[in-house]
């Protein structure tokens, strides 16, 4: 069975890491990698393919609004 993978930020370096855990399920493991970067463009890009605004639910209740808007275009004339 292969271990799953953890996806969190760092509260000391504030940078996303997925990876695995060790068996005290709080250490990550030397596999651990920074996605930052491809976690902020594939959560970018997820919330754009649902009209640039997703609501994110905790404990079924709304938490967070993340408010995408595409500015690659901007000040091309």
């Amino acid at each position: 069975m292969r271990k799953p993978i953890i996806v969190a930020t760092s509260p000391l370096t504030d940078r996303i890491y997925a990876g695995t855990l060790l068996k005290d399920g709080v250490t990550w493991s030397a596999t651990k990698d920074d996605v930052t970067g491809m976690a902020c463009g594939a959560v970018a890009e997820h919330v754009m393919q649902r009209g640039g605004v997703v609501v994110v639910t905790a404990n079924g209740k709304p938490a967070f609004e993340i408010i995408v808007r595409d500015v690659s275009a901007q000040g091309d004339a």
